[in-house]
């Protein structure tokens, strides 16, 4: 605070004013005077002391609300770059709507295209299985009439090897349904010719090779344990072999009738 009170100066003119008093009177207000004097004193030694504690309060509180007005600014710093994000982000989620909008509208499209494929694909699906069944009957009749002939065509030799009926060359088609001999379901086709209580297992192919032999002494060991029967001849009728089909016939004990040798 500014202001400053010389207690010392009052002190003395009240001691100088009581030792000049002449009369009793004058005593008393002397007394009177320092008695008052001492009370003043002390009333503004306590207010001075209160106003000191009141300026450093404020002198705090001033100091505090500077700091909060800093944190303030800081804060509104802070949130003014987080508007500014914001509002970039609100800008890219409004583009990003945009082309989500333009994509979905697309795949809509699409799906409307693949549907209509769909329905096309299912139509020519419709359409090829029933091709399918039609060029199987047409294959089948081919595959039958082509066996036919080919035995027709080596008539006489199959007599010389103990077929003397080609025409009772029947189809020998057995499904294993419990899979006791083959896969659960497969199908065993194979043609046989029974004469005299024999069994001639035969197969007719356009071009026999190694695995064509290799197969047929496969379906052959199988259809032998189906009727329980072995064999007299394993016959394989061919237009052409191939040289290395001959040798592995050898070793199964098979016979081949062909009528061109293809090295």
């Amino acid at each position: 605070m500014g202001f400053a009170f010389d207690w010392r100066a009052l002190e003395e003119v009240v001691e100088r004013a009581v030792r000049r008093a002449r009369a009793e009177e004058l005593k008393d207000v002397a007394d009177a005077v320092k008695t008052l004097a001492d009370y003043m004193k002390i009333g503004f030694e306590k207010v001075f002391q209160v106003l000191q504690e009141h300026s450093k309060r404020i002198e705090e509180h001033s100091r505090r609300i500077e700091e909060l007005s800093r944190r303030i600014e800081e804060h509104s710093k802070v949130l003014e770059e987080h508007s500014k994000r914001l509002e970039e982000l609100s800008r890219r989620i409004e583009e990003h709507s945009k082309r989500l909008e333009e994509l979905s509208r697309r795949i809509e499209e699409h799906s409307k295209v693949l549907e209509d494929h769909s329905r096309r694909i299912e139509e020519l699906s419709k359409r090829v299985a029933r091709l399918e069944v039609v060029v199987g009957s047409v294959t089948r009749r081919v595959g039958i009439d082509l066996e036919k002939t080919i035995l027709s065509l080596y008539r006489d030799v199959l007599v010389w090897f103990g077929v003397e009926d080609v025409d009772k060359v029947e189809k020998f088609v057995y499904v294993d349904a419990e899979g006791r001999y083959m896969g659960k379901g497969d199908t065993l086709e194979i043609d046989i010719y029974i004469h005299n209580r024999e069994i001639f297992f035969i197969e007719v192919k356009s071009l026999v090779d190694v695995e064509d032999v290799m197969w047929f002494n496969h379906k052959c060991s199988i259809a032998s344990r189906i009727i329980g029967k072995e064999p007299k001849r394993k016959i394989i009728v061919s237009i052409h072999s191939v040289k290395e089909a001959l040798a592995q016939a050898k070793k199964y004990e098979i016979d081949v009738i062909y009528g061109e040798l293809i090295d």
